[in-house]
């Protein structure tokens, strides 16, 4: 911990004395992925994160290697092995041995899934196989791994007496809905928390309390489902905030602009100030293909009312698997919420990029301002795209360029 805390405190620009309060407080969590540390949560740099993985109908390590790739190339934080298709231990292990990133995982996939291929149905799991497989994964050596322990048969209660449009669109919190209600038994992630408690403890893993009851359309937020799911989040927080185990928060979901404050305020105040972890949040629910846009906008807001930790959503969100392309425009989408989201939050050195390119776009000089771009392949490709050669101006403009219009000026004082 103490390289970790050295290592942060010298990247984010924060005392380690003031960096240790907040880790002790649980205000900051420590991920660790081969000798590498970072850190997630209060007056921190917000964080970014890529989900890659198999589906059942699409299983291709090589693609899934090469979306890793992308990710950590394109400078992500964490990446998350999402996989549901293939052989899961397999591709975990590979992602694990080659990102240059921490790596998180959701194992009531797998738990759910094998439980399927040896009994034919997944209601027939049993609360040892969900635990065994949590302990494989904190083996493997994940960083941090999505447990619904949230839901439970209060909130299934309180579903059914307030129906949704959606209802629930968390994979993980429906596996374990419908496995609690065949059953008539309460959820064991959160029954048996201690034990959950005690994997993290042991293999030093950070428990990422997932949303199972995320609002799938803004029509759904911030309803009595999503806030009973929150109330219990935050009561557990608290147990293993007191046990010494990092825990981060998941959020919603598709949640409208003006809500996002509120849910921002909502999950720090009730669990105790923890990392807020946000998909999105979506904004709305009409942009199929675009929604790394609607994701971003939310993720900007919420990052400036305090999220953490903000979750890519890709153009094929609710259409298809990403490709390697979707997965360059979903990161890049939340980098940019991320970096406009700690400008508002005045994290030390983050507005110093903007103002680099700032003086590089005054002088057009044009390689600067592709090394400063966020995605300097596209800067290139767009820049060349009608490229005249011998010109210091673009093709925009051409001729008329403000800034060599107002440059000239004041050089001969001659006024066009």
């Amino acid at each position: 911990m103490k390289e970790g805390i050295k290592q942060i405190s010298k990247e984010e620009k924060i005392k380690e004395e003031k960096l240790l309060e907040k880790i002790i407080s649980g205000k900051v969590v420590i991920l660790k992925h081969k000798n590498k540390f970072l850190g997630i949560g209060e007056g921190l740099r917000t964080k970014v994160n890529t989900n890659i993985g198999t589906s059942p109908d699409i299983v291709d390590l090589n693609l899934e290697l090469s979306k890793l790739k992308k990710a950590c190339e394109y400078k992500t934080d964490t990446v998350m092995d999402l996989s549901t298709g293939g052989n899961i231990d397999k591709i975990r292990k590979k992602i694990i041995e080659e990102s240059e990133v921490p790596v998180g995982t959701v194992p009531i996939y797998q738990a759910a899934i094998e439980t399927m291929e040896e009994k034919s149905a997944f209601i027939k799991m049993d609360s040892d196989k969900i635990f065994k497989v949590i302990e494989k994964h904190a083996k493997d050596g994940v960083s941090f791994i999505t447990v619904h322990c949230g839901i439970n048969l209060k909130t299934i209660e309180r579903l059914i007496k307030n129906p949704r449009k959606t209802m629930v669109v968390s994979r993980g919190g429906s596996f374990l809905i419908c496995w609690m209600i065949a059953n008539e038994k309460e959820n064991p992630l959160y029954q048996n928390f201690d034990r959950l408690l005690e994997i993290a403890k042991k293999y030093k893993i950070t428990l990422s309390l997932g949303d199972g009851m995320r609002p799938g359309s803004i029509i759904d937020s911030t309803d009595a489902s999503q806030i009973e799911e929150l109330l219990t989040l935050g009561e557990l927080t608290k147990i293993a905030q007191r046990e010494n185990v990092q825990v981060i928060i998941e959020g919603p979901g598709h949640i409208p602009i003006h809500e996002i404050p509120t849910n921002v305020m909502l999950e720090k105040k009730i669990c105790n100030g923890a990392p807020f972890y946000v998909l999105g949040p979506i904004v709305t629910d009409i942009a199929p293909g675009y929604d790394h846009i609607t994701s971003a906008i939310g993720g900007a807001i919420a990052g400036w009312y305090g999220a953490d930790f903000i979750c890519y959503v890709t153009p094929a969100e609710h259409l298809s698997l990403p490709g390697e392309e979707e997965v360059i425009e979903g990161l890049i989408s939340a980098k940019i919420a991320a970096h406009a989201a700690d400008i508002a939050k005045g994290i030390p050195s983050v507005l110093n990029w903007d103002l680099k390119m700032d003086e590089a776009r005054k002088k057009r000089n044009w390689e600067k301002q592709k090394n400063f771009s966020i995605n300097p392949i596209k800067f290139d490709k767009l820049h060349k795209k009608y490229f005249i050669k011998k010109r210091d101006v673009c093709t925009m403009c051409g001729k008329y360029c403000a800034l060599k219009l107002i440059e000239n000026s004041l050089k001969t004082k001659i006024v066009f």
